[in-house]
């Protein structure tokens, strides 16, 4: 089993994680003060680091450490985006909306996970 690629070679996980980032990036910026620069620093700084540990497996022969740190970090930005949806920092639809890309970008790691176990 092969992990998915873009027309540009690189992995799906990585494209839609660039994705996402992008997506949720105006969000953040959208938090109240006081809480972009603590909960929305740590989601954004969270994220770019699951995309550096996604670039970081899509050139390595060992993957599996990196895709599960991305997999567990990727857990954690789902609990920190319920948060800032529960401290009223984005409504419900935005918060349902980053709720599906980040279960979708888990699914894919997930996979690519199970595909380099075997």
């Amino acid at each position: 089993m092969t992990t998915p690629v873009t027309k540009n070679n690189t992995p799906k996980a990585v494209q839609d994680c660039h994705n996402l980032l992008l997506w949720f990036t105006p969000h953040i910026d959208k938090f109240p003060n006081k809480r972009r620069f603590t909960l929305g620093k740590k989601i954004e700084t969270t994220l770019l680091h699951v995309l550096e540990l996604l670039i970081t497996a899509s050139y390595s022969h060992k993957k599996y450490n990196e895709l599960r740190e991305a997999n567990i970090k990727v857990e954690l930005l789902r609990h920190l985006w319920r948060v800032a949806f529960e401290l009223q920092g984005i409504n419900s639809k935005s918060w349902q909306h980053g709720v599906e890309l980040l279960i979708d970008l888990g699914r894919q790691i997930g996979g690519w996970l199970r595909s380099v176990k075997q």
